[in-house]
Formats: C-alpha cells, structure tokens, sequence
C-alpha cells in the first residue's frame, strides 16, 4: 500500500485541531470554510481543503466510494482484451479536424473579433484551436479510461482520487471559473436565427466552412461571426459524434457573440464528465467502445501534462502562444502501438504516493494569461483572485447538454482532490446526498433553476478567507484508512495487469500478431 506521508491530525471521532488551542466555537466556523489551516509539532504551517464536516454523521451514508460493483474502474475487470481496441479511428473519429480546415477562418474573425472575444473571456480559449488538437494518443487515453470511475468522476489511482479540475482548465484553456451556468434556456433569442444567413444542411465542418466564411477584404457580420463560433464549438470544444455542425449549438454561440459572462470552465468539465462516463461504459460491452465523442481532446492534453516528466515526454516545437495548452499539444506522442498499453499502465500504477507530477499547474514557472500565472497558488495570491480561487476550490453543480435531453448533472467536488492543489487531503464527503444529485437528471419543464436552487440548498454558506502556509501534499489518518479501506481489496500490480491479458502480444497467451494500430 503506499507509503504517503501523513499528517498528525487526529481522526474525526477526536478533537479536530486545526490550530492548536481552538475552542468550540471556532470549529464552527471551519464547518463553512474552504481552507482550513493547521500547524504540526515542529511549527510548518499547511492547510486543509474544508469545510470540516463531522465524518460519522449518520446523514452522509455515501461516503463517495461506489456501491455498486457495475461502476468500477475497467481495470479490475476479470479479463482485458485488448484486441477489441485496434481500431481507434473508429474509437476517436469525433476529436478535433485538422487545423489547415479552419485556420484560415479562425484568423480572419479573429482580426476583427479578438477585442471581442477579449472582453468575453473567450480569446486565450480560441488560439488552442490553432495548434494540433487534433493529435491524440490512443494507447494514453485509452489507458487512463480503464481508471475512471463512473460513479466518482474521478480517476483511481494507487495514491487517491485524481482529475481535471476547473485549476486544470483554466491552466490549459484560459478560462476562468467565472461567469454565468449555462444551460438550455438560460438564455433567450435576442438574434433570430430566420435573420441570420446560417445554411444548416451541410453533413461536413469543411462543407459548412466553405458555405459561410465571407470573401477576403468584407467586414465579418453577425452571421458569419455565430456561425464560426458554432463550428468551433462544435468542432473544435465539444466534438459531437456527427463531425457536423448541429443547430442546437445556436443558442450558446448567440451568447459569446453578445459577449454574455458564461462560464464555459464549468460547461466544457462536466461535458469531460459526461465523455468519460461513455467512454468508460463502452469498454465494457462485447464489442469494445466506437465512436467515442466530447472533449476528448481535454483529457489528452491533461495526461500530457501529467506525463510530461514521469515519461520524458519532449517537442523540438516551441508555441509562440503563452498558454500551457498550447505547448500540451506538442507533446502528444505519435507512435501508435499496442505495446505502449504496457508503458501507460505501469506509469499509473506507479503513482502509489501522490507526487507533484499529479499538480502540474501550481509551479511557479506557470504559462498563460497573467490572472493566472501571478496567481496560481492559493497561498500566494491577490485579493483581485480570491473570487476566482474561491470557486476552483468550492462544491458546486456542473452541467452538460446542449439540449433539455442531454442534460447532465453532476456535483464539482474539489475536496476529493485538494493535493491537487497544494492543499493537504482530509477523508472528503459529499455536500449532498447521492440520491439529490443524479447526473441523467431530465427536466421535463426546462425549470433547471428550481433543480439547482433544490441541489444547492447547503446548510451553510461555503466562505473563503485566505491564508499564508506551506503547500503540502499530506493526508490525514483518517483519510488514508478511509482510502485503504477501500483500495486494498483491489490493488493491481503490473503483472496482475498483464495476467488480465488475452488476444495481445501484451499477455504470454496471446497470438503473434502485429502491434501496431490503425490508423
């Protein structure tokens, strides 16, 4: 089991002692705060990611772990057969296309509409669609799917919970936490769509790129701006499995051309959510998971960054644009063989301490817009970022879905993955109970503000108050017993993996046959 380090803090049925000598009424107050400070014996300063929340109250019987065996990661299956993942064109036909199709597009609006998307949140987030979204590595992501856990939304490795946090998308997207949730309806047509010349009935992004980009040297109008905007969307961010433009795509990209505050951080991690859940699912069928679609892309450029050192992952391109996503996307590795399987899943397995490879985004050498970059670490920070701290590490709802019956719901929970942040792991519980909040929620009557006013309702409002301390990456005992409690039954070394093996070259029983993938 691993061996990672381990604060003296007492476990929850004790006294909680955050700062020594605290009294009562102070513990009270750490009910509703979201950093939770504490010294150790020899002085050092660290902090919790709260709020502190009594760990044996009767009312919170999920305890976060999955209670059904159906939901666990792909790896603990009895058998892996790789065969079934060969064709990973069909796997991931839905990432994003090549960017010669739309950069001639992109950087005409951009000439006239970058003050725009400035003023909207939206401009850093827009130059990742000039570089290769479109490379992936299908042994990687595949790899870490076999680690996802349906009912989490996290990824299990030796050492924990981990995954993409809105921290992790504002490094690699530069977009902030801020802004309006975004959901059907949220937002009425002020621009109607019979107004605009948006031609609808084109069955490929290249087609509907020839059909609405305006000649060389004319103004962009409003219609050609929202119809780049829903093609990059389509395209570029969400990827829909049609590898055209829908239009239900109509209403948001309305929203960003009236520069309206939308928080597309929030948007783009829970359509992540919604991928991997998919992605997962699949593997479990027969014939293998196919035509996998979302923000895949998102996933890759997060396990790069993860990667980068454990791998010695390395480009000899070096990106003129400022933002960690974009130097991500050179580092996709390019060789597709079934024997890489072996490299990603030895390199998971062997995250059994939490590490700063698993942190990649709170250094301070960071890249990006300079909100971010002076601001990256919650113990250093401006009171100009508290706001935006205060919601990468608060509980919150996400939503996916474009459309009322693709809506998803799912709680954004930062307290299962406070090392992430610098921050020292308590045993984390939900806000909620697991009953409240059900990601295949359907709102029949578009009411979702009485959904989430319902979800929402918390006993007490979350406070941020920052701090000075020291990062840290320790656990408290209890949350490591509460870990280990639950892990143990299920550790997996590399040669377990491989035993799990048939039909590859990976398992001693498999056929001779070649490795190499299609592509």
């Amino acid at each position: 089991m691993s061996n990672a380090q381990v604060c003296t803090v007492p476990e929850s049925n004790e006294t909680f002692v955050p700062i020594p000598g605290m009294e009562e009424a102070s513990l009270k107050i750490y009910n509703s705060q979201v950093l939770l400070p504490f010294s150790l014996e020899n002085g050092n300063m660290h902090a919790f990611l709260g709020p502190f929340i009594g760990q044996n109250k009767k009312k919170f019987g999920n305890t976060l772990l999955p209670e059904d065996s159906s939901t666990l990661p792909f790896i603990h299956s009895p058998e892996i057969d790789l065969s079934l993942l060969r064709d990973t064109t069909k796997i991931f036909r839905a990432f994003p296309p090549v960017k010669n199709r739309h950069l001639e597009w992109l950087l005409r609006v951009e000439n006239e509409m970058s003050s725009s998307w400035v003023e909207t949140g939206i401009f850093e987030f827009i130059q990742l669609a000039k570089f290769d979204l479109h490379l992936f590595d299908p042994e990687m992501l595949l790899s870490a799917i076999f680690f996802w856990n349906r009912e989490t939304r996290a990824f299990e490795f030796p050492c924990g919970f981990v995954c993409p946090t809105l921290l992790d998308i504002a490094a690699i997207t530069g977009l902030t936490p801020l802004g309006d949730r975004f959901h059907p309806d949220v937002f009425e047509e002020e621009i109607s769509v019979k107004e605009l010349s948006i031609t609808w009935d084109k069955k490929t992004y290249l087609a509907f790129i020839n059909a609405h980009v305006g000649q060389p040297g004319t103004p962009v109008s409003t219609s050609e701006h929202i119809a780049f905007l829903m093609y990059w969307l389509s395209a570029c961010i969400f990827c829909t499995p049609s590898l055209q433009v829908p239009k239900y795509y109509f209403t948001l990209a309305q929203a960003l051309h009236l520069k309206k505050k939308v928080c597309l951080s929030k948007l783009l991690l829970a359509s992540l959510y919604t991928c991997l859940d998919e992605a997962s699912e699949s593997l479990f069928r027969e014939t293998g998971p196919r035509n996998l679609s979302g923000p895949l892309w998102l996933l890759q450029l997060w396990l790069n960054a993860i990667f980068e050192k454990k791998l010695s992952l390395t480009s000899t391109f070096t990106p003129t644009c400022e933002l960690e996503g974009a130097h991500l996307t050179t580092l996709t590795p390019q060789k597709r063989l079934v024997d890489n399987f072996a490299t990603y899943i030895d390199a998971i397995l062997s995250f059994t301490e939490f590490s700063e490879d698993l942190a990649p985004f709170i250094r301070p050498t960071l890249t990006g817009p300079s909100w971010l970059r002076q601001n990256n670490q919650v113990w250093n920070i401006t009171p100009a970022s508290i706001e935006m701290w205060a919601r990468f590490l608060s509980w919150d709802v996400i939503m996916s879905g474009m459309r009322q019956k693709e809506v998803r719901i799912y709680p954004y929970q930062p307290q299962m993955f406070a090392r992430q942040f610098g921050l020292c792991q308590m045993k984390p519980l939900p806000f909620r109970r697991k009953e409240s909040i059900d990601s295949d929620i359907c709102v029949d009557t578009g009411n979702y503000e009485e959904v989430l006013e319902f979800i929402l309702r918390l006993e007490k409002e979350l406070r941020f108050t920052p701090c000075r301390f020291s990062p840290s990456f320790l656990v408290s005992k209890c949350y490591l017993r509460w870990w280990c409690t639950y892990h143990m039954d299920k550790l997996l070394d590399f040669e377990a993996f491989l035993k799990k093996l048939n039909n590859s070259p990976l398992s001693s029983q498999g056929p001779k046959q070649s490795s190499t993938f299609k592509n």
